[in-house]
């Protein structure tokens, strides 16, 4: 009779379990997870190398994440990449030794209801800035940008055109573009567009987002985002772009190579080029690397 009560308060117990894993599951259907957590970098070294060179180390570290929502009438996607890597110089040459490579953080959410098969009624927010302190190299004395400084925070009401997971165009005649300089200094000469002293600008115009995500073969994935906004109010036909193209080549579960370009326009930042111009300029970045990667996705 022991065994037997034991038996069953094991069959209980078990079907318990499987009845709330199952419940759980059912919970995350409409949730579809994904994330991509990866290290590269690069070491060099020289001895007696006619070219030249200085002995080095460079580490990037990213993480991207997606969650998407869909049920009924109802979508809801959010998209994360975050990302910082650096160089430091292993030599005894004076100057700088350690510097900022890349330094991204990307958080973007739209939350739309079905108005037809294709098109959906969407709000659309985006945060972009960044973590640690920025220099114009060889000069590391000056900060040019921070955390914050600057900080963008848009948000938009318009229409979404959307093909799956994988393609969306969204438009909006209704946008507000939020600049922040939450830096004294910075805030002070009037970087990134604000009033010198201020911290704040307002910006209202349209705004374009297309994105774009394809498995181009089995262990290569191109990623891809545009992004456009003009202000009503101030020169519109200068028209703000922010461009990602990014592919991810696959060597197995682990090793991975990244190829990424972003490509930024904003009239309202003033740059000063190598010739000591100064005033708008076209920004371009290109990062190339290999190292480990590990990948979350549920089904």
């Amino acid at each position: 009779m022991r065994f037997k009560n034991t038996y069953i308060l094991a069959v209980l117990l078990i079907s318990h379990a499987m009845i709330s894993a199952q419940v759980k599951s059912d919970s995350l259907m409409p949730w579809k997870l994904k994330s991509l957590y990866s290290l590269s970098g690069t070491q060099s070294s020289f001895v007696n190398w006619n070219a030249g060179g200085r002995n080095n180390i460079s580490l990037i570290g990213s993480i991207g994440a997606s969650a998407y929502y869909t049920k009924d009438h109802i979508k809801w996607t959010n998209d994360a990449s975050i990302a910082l890597g650096g160089i430091k110089y292993l030599d005894n040459i004076s100057g700088v030794n350690l510097q900022k490579t890349d330094d991204r953080m990307d958080l973007s959410s739209t939350f739309g209801m079905k108005l037809s098969q294709d098109f959906f009624l969407t709000v659309a927010a985006g945060f972009k800035t960044q973590m640690v302190n920025g220099y114009t190299y060889p000069n590391d004395s000056v900060v040019v940008s921070t955390f914050m400084a600057p900080g963008y925070l848009n948000l938009a009401l318009g229409t979404d055109l959307r093909k799956g997971d994988q393609f969306s165009v969204f438009f909006s005649s209704i946008a507000f573009k939020s600049t922040f300089v939450l830096d004294d200094s910075l805030s002070k000469v009037g970087a990134f567009g604000v009033e010198k002293g201020e911290t704040f600008r307002q910006e209202y115009g349209a705004f374009v987002k297309m994105k774009w995500n394809k498995n181009l073969a089995k262990n290569i994935e191109m990623k891809s985002k545009l992004e456009l906004f003009s202000n009503y109010l101030n020169n519109p036909q200068n028209i703000d772009v922010n461009a990602e193209l990014v592919f991810v080549f696959r060597v197995n579960s682990l090793f991975s190579a990244t190829a990424q370009w972003n490509l930024v326009y904003d009239d309202d930042i003033n740059i000063r080029d190598s010739a000591g111009n100064f005033g708008p300029r076209t920004q371009f970045k290109s990062v190339l690397g290999i190292g480990i990667s590990y990948k979350l996705e549920n089904n």
